[in-house]
């Protein structure tokens, strides 16, 4: 009597522990499923609904860049303003003014030179000054005279002619004081008092530093000799070398832009002032000089440089920076897929202008691509292939 009753029992509690197990089952399903990115490789990702959120997608496009060339440069004097300072005639150095780095100005003292040509040039224009003044004392007798009928017109001739070489020879005498280093002043005092000057003073003719000193003290130096070397480094010129196949984008007046590692990668703005005719035979390289302003002097001389120059705008097919993942020391984007994943695929690109990527390989415009947040999608894939 009682034996169907238990089998009813039983069946009722193992169709309620099914129908329970079930549930569960069913409720924790949909919950994962939004947790993790589905991957069906290693290159490719689906993504779950909060990643969409961060990724933005698009298609690469054309735009007008303008590239810019990368040459190697150094910085160097502006000849147009470099002045070599020697000595005038053969003598002995007996004082010196002016040392390495110092700057002067026009007429700054920078050494002092004694020599027996100096004194032999200054007794020289004496006699000159003398013969001069007699010269010219004849020639108004000989006039006097001539008025009255004392001598005659060739005599008068005569003197006239005597006085015009002593003039002659009295300004080639004071010419010569002058390229010896004798002013305007000096001479006067010579001529007034008769003082031999024992030495002379080496002057700046122009204003800029000090930039080689190759004197010492007692040292006798001939006019061959460079004794100072003075340079204007207010404006400099940064020298580069531009691959000969490059060459015919370098146009002078082009606007520049030098960066200095020395200076922590600094950067100053230039003008390209010159552009040499010649190929270098050895390095296939056209010489482009760079005229770049140096009001605080913090170039200087011989500093390596990178000079970067602008190129003519060009259309080129552009992806942005977001779109680009480094994997495996090479360039990655992810390229939609029709079920609806993004595969991790290789491409070839240049570097970055204005933010932008431009494609040399592996992309067409019509491709579908994750172009921002392409990081943090790589980094979901790298995590997932890592559980």
């Amino acid at each position: 009597m009682h034996f169907p009753i238990k089998i009813t029992v039983i069946f009722l509690i193992l169709v309620t522990f099914l129908a329970a197990g079930c549930g569960k089952e069913t409720e924790q399903k949909p919950a994962e499923s939004h947790v993790k990115a589905e991957t069906d490789d290693a290159g490719t990702i689906f993504l779950r609904p909060d990643l969409r959120k961060r990724i933005k997608t698009g298609k690469p496009f054309y735009t007008d860049i303008a590239e810019k060339l990368t040459v190697p440069g150094q910085i160097k004097v502006n000849e147009l303003k470099l002045v070599q300072v020697g000595a005038s005639f053969t003598g002995r150095i007996v004082e010196i003014y002016a040392h390495l780095g110092d700057s002067v100005s026009t007429g700054t003292r920078l050494a002092r030179i004694s020599s027996p040509e100096l004194t032999q040039a200054q007794l020289a224009y004496l006699r000159a000054n003398s013969l001069a003044v007699l010269a010219q004392r004849a020639a108004m007798r000989a006039k006097q005279l001539f008025k009255e009928d004392v001598i005659s017109a060739a005599e008068l001739q005569r003197r006239e002619s005597e006085l015009q070489v002593s003039n002659a020879e009295l300004s080639a005498a004071k010419d010569h004081l002058r390229l010896l280093g004798i002013d305007n002043k000096a001479v006067q005092d010579l001529t007034k008092h008769g003082q031999i000057l024992p030495s002379v003073v080496i002057t700046a003719p122009r204003s800029g530093t000090v930039i080689t000193r190759n004197v010492a003290l007692g040292q006798v130096v001939q006019p061959s000799d460079q004794l100072f070397t003075l340079a204007d480094l207010s404006v400099l010129w940064v020298v580069g070398d531009v691959p000969e196949h490059a060459a015919h984008f370098v146009k002078q007046g082009q606007h520049v832009e030098v960066r200095v590692p020395a200076l922590g990668d600094a950067s100053f703005d230039g003008t390209i002032i010159f552009v040499s005719d010649i190929v270098n035979p050895l390095t296939r390289t056209v010489t482009v000089r760079t005229e770049v302003d140096n009001p605080e002097r913090r170039l200087r001389p011989d500093m390596l440089t990178t000079v970067h120059i602008d190129e003519h705008a060009r259309e080129r097919l552009v992806v942005p920076e977001g779109a680009v993942v480094r994997e495996n020391n090479e360039d990655h984007v992810f390229v939609a897929r029709k079920d609806g994943g993004f595969t991790l695929t290789p491409v070839r690109l240049e570097e970055a202008i204005n933010r932008m990527r431009p494609v040399v390989e592996g992309l067409i415009p019509d491709q579908q691509i994750i172009v921002e947040g392409a990081f943090h999608l790589n980094n979901e894939r790298k995590r997932k292939d890592l559980e």
